[in-house]
């Protein structure tokens, strides 16, 4: 259970945004912020009032709301009619309720503009964004945990990858190991349209395929339908192969990325991971409270540029404009350190960094670190040897 002060930390951090920009409360529905706020994700509304106690108002299932949640007030919901009674005892009516518009679908918007009639509705998405992006000690805690995963995971690709091996067979038994110690086999991702499973496996020319995700890999995928990831290629000698993946342990994630290869890369691809290291480690001492997100973007595109790797950093002619992510319970959360991103970075924010270089034709090659930010630099989450694993 997520515990109760932590719970009423995050409650009231809220209170106090609603409270500064005159909103009267917020009613959530999406299960990321569901979790976050109340400690469970069972179908539920949570209600926030700016100056009193919170409501959960659950759906189902009811039982296991209670035993998950430590919040006080958990009502079952009976109705419509009975969600609006209780919106009017705790929001005054007439006053402005935050709703997440950045996830709800519009037909669920219109009903609820509805429900919700008396009210001035407002989008409560972004403050919830920047309070989530603080990590606490307790979810930083959770982080390390779901980071000995990923150790786990590289530790058991050493020993099982193989000349010919598929790449679903490599991301099956990956993934099944990971799921042996506790990943909930789920990456959230926030992003209409956004989707993942497990991560990136792939190898070679696949790696260098690009699609719909929003990330500098892509894959080919098994078919048309879910196009990214592992297909069914083989594994072969002297090719990069990329294994990017996202643990998950209590919800909380961590992404990291190692390249792995039976024999060596040609130079060139070595280079180019050599440079991809000391981009992450450049960025990892500059990453302090008050430097911009886009000051670590235009940092590394100048390193890459000065490398003479600009044309292969973050994609080859179809490009991502940032370098790095939050994560937390979602995979997209902020910060993005990104192409012209000016807000300061602050202590307690967790991102992964990915500087990667594509190959058309050949393959990826780079590194990806998950980060908190420290009092004057970035501090390592993830852990697993920086060195190309040569096989």
């Amino acid at each position: 259970m997520t515990p109760r002060e932590e719970l009423e930390r995050r409650i009231n951090k809220l209170q106090e945004v609603m409270q500064a920009k005159g909103i009267g409360g917020a009613l959530l529905l999406q299960r990321a912020d569901l979790f976050y706020f109340s400690g469970t994700g069972q179908n539920a509304h949570l209600i926030i009032p700016a100056v009193s106690e919170p409501t959960l108002v659950v759906k189902k299932s009811i039982t296991r709301a209670r035993q998950e949640s430590s919040l006080e007030n958990i009502v079952p919901y009976t109705g419509r009619e009975d969600l609006t009674g209780i919106l009017k005892e705790s929001i005054p009516a007439k006053s402005t309720i935050g709703l997440e518009t950045d996830v709800l679908p519009a037909n669920l918007y219109f009903r609820y503009q509805q429900i919700l009639d008396g009210y001035n509705l407002t989008d409560i998405s972004g403050p919830i964004r920047e309070i989530r992006a603080i990590k606490s000690p307790y979810e930083l805690e959770q982080m390390k945990r779901a980071a000995g995963i990923g150790k786990s995971v590289f530790e058991h690709a050493r020993r099982i990858i193989r000349e010919g091996m598929l790449e679903v067979e490599l991301a099956g038994r990956l993934e099944y190991h990971a799921r042996t110690m506790g990943h909930q086999g789920t990456v959230r991702m926030r992003g209409f349209n956004q989707e993942l499973f497990y991560g990136h496996i792939m190898s070679g020319e696949n790696a260098s395929v690009v699609t719909f995700f929003d990330g500098p890999t892509g894959g080919s995928g098994l078919n048309p339908s879910f196009p990214q990831g592992a297909g069914a290629a083989a594994i072969g000698s002297g090719e990069p192969i990329l294994v990017d993946f996202v643990s998950v342990l209590g919800g909380y994630m961590v992404d990291q990325t190692r390249v792995f290869c039976l024999d060596d890369l040609p130079l060139h691809l070595q280079e180019a991971y050599r440079q991809a290291v000391l981009i992450r480690n450049t960025l990892a001492e500059m990453g302090a409270p008050g430097v911009t997100a886009g000051d670590l973007y235009n940092k590394a595109e100048e390193m890459a540029n000065d490398a003479g790797l600009g044309n292969h950093f973050m994609g080859y002619v179809e490009k991502v404009n940032f370098i790095g992510h939050g994560v937390g319970l979602e995979l997209d959360e902020l910060p993005v350190i990104a192409q012209g991103a000016d807000y300061p970075l602050e202590e307690g924010m967790v991102f992964a960094l990915e500087p990667k270089f594509v190959f058309p034709g050949e393959g990826t090659v780079g590194i990806e670190d998950t980060f908190v930010v420290g009092c004057n630099r970035l501090e390592q989450l993830t852990e697993f040897s920086d060195a190309l694993q040569i096989l």
